[in-house]
């Protein structure tokens, strides 16, 4: 991996690329990200920066999601890529490593035998949450933050990204996204609130623009939206990803807890949105409905979504003798090379058992 922290320290070691990047870093933090319809005043002494670091390491550099000095690492990688007029680089990219390993997921289902046999899913995988207890500690905290009247949103937030970073992706992925039955409205609901609609999400649905150009301001909002739109780019009407769905998944879970939160938009279907409206984009409406449409008419996030229900819907769809196994997920491999992505400028709980019962 060639870390973005690595990379400069690289630079720096070189008085050319030090000086670059130290005036580019001035340059990007004057010239504000522009919308699509805008085009940047680039200096011309910006622009020969640009042109220093064109071979340096810095230009390749990745981050990862649970690295240490993430914030820094994505503030590197957005100094040398922020601007869109500085330069002709390939801006559309994640900064993210692509990278997907899998690991064997060891579930101890015996102590799931307290609950009733006729116990929905999303009941099951939260119980195997809350019996572990790094992922239980993890909800707790959120829980915690997100819940009661006077909720601070932005705590709850921060909350949300710590779980869907540091928890296992299969205890994560397992709450979200487990499946239920489509007149179970108790389970659909469990299902919703695993992210606190009611303190997670605006009070009052925003213009989905400004709602982006507020994920802009961030570096690490717009860094998964930028991640998920290099990975749940839609290659044909079939909804075939660009990148293997396990990916796609990431990266939308790595959303929830920015500004641009999604959620699933009832308790009776799988569908997901974005809290916002398109109302008032005036001359912009078209472009609004674009970024609106990535999440709820994306073919890509809705098979891979719907995909992963199957595949926790097979862990409990049989008696198994032995209680404690191991399970290994069969990715869906795609050779296709990494296409541009689909939209251009779209780069642009528990706080108890008691709590979580109440959902119950």
């Amino acid at each position: 991996m060639n870390s973005c922290i690595q990379a400069r320290r690289k630079c720096q070691a070189d008085a050319t690329c030090s000086a670059a990047y130290y005036h580019l870093d001035s340059c990007t933090s004057s010239v504000s990200t522009p919308l699509p319809s805008e085009e940047p005043s680039v200096p011309a002494d910006c622009l020969e920066a640009v042109q220093q670091l064109r071979n340096s390491s810095l230009i390749g550099c990745t981050c990862h999601r649970r690295m240490k000095n993430q914030a820094t690492c994505l503030d590197i990688f957005w100094t040398v890529h922020r601007a869109r007029g500085l330069g002709d680089y390939e801006l559309d990219v994640s900064p993210y490593e692509d990278t997907v390993t899998s690991k064997p997921w060891k579930m101890n289902l015996s102590k799931l035998n307290m609950l009733k046999p006729d116990s929905d899913l999303c009941l099951k995988f939260a119980m195997l949450c809350t019996l572990n207890d790094k992922c239980d500690r993890l909800r707790k905290a959120y829980a915690e933050a997100c819940s009661g009247p006077r909720c601070q949103r932005h705590v709850c937030l921060e909350q949300l990204i710590t779980f869907f970073e540091k928890a296992a992706e299969p205890h994560a992925q397992g709450l979200l996204l487990c499946p239920c039955a489509p007149t179970d409205r108790g389970c659909g609901e469990r299902r919703r609130n695993t992210i606190a609609p009611g303190c997670a999400l605006p009070p009052v649905a925003p213009n989905c623009l400004e709602m982006r150009r507020l994920c802009f301001s961030d570096s690490l909002c717009r860094s998964r939206l930028v991640d998920f739109q290099t990975h749940c780019h839609p290659m044909d009407i079939l909804g075939t990803c660009a990148t293997e769905q396990s990916r796609c998944l990431r990266a939308y879970l790595g959303l929830i807890g920015t500004v641009m939160t999604p959620n699933f938009i009832s308790n009776v279907n799988t569908s997901v949105a974005l809290s916002c409206t398109c109302r008032g984009s005036g001359n912009m409406q078209e472009e609004c409905e674009r970024l609106e449409g990535f999440f709820s008419h994306n073919p890509c996030l809705m098979e891979a979504i719907a995909a992963k229900m199957r595949f926790h819907s097979q862990l409990f769809s049989q008696d198994r003798a032995d209680s404690t196994f191991s399970m290994m997920e069969h990715q869906n491999k795609n050779s296709a090379p990494r296409p541009q992505p689909w939209v251009p400028y779209l780069f642009s709980c528990t706080l108890t058992l008691i709590l979580l019962l109440s959902f119950w």
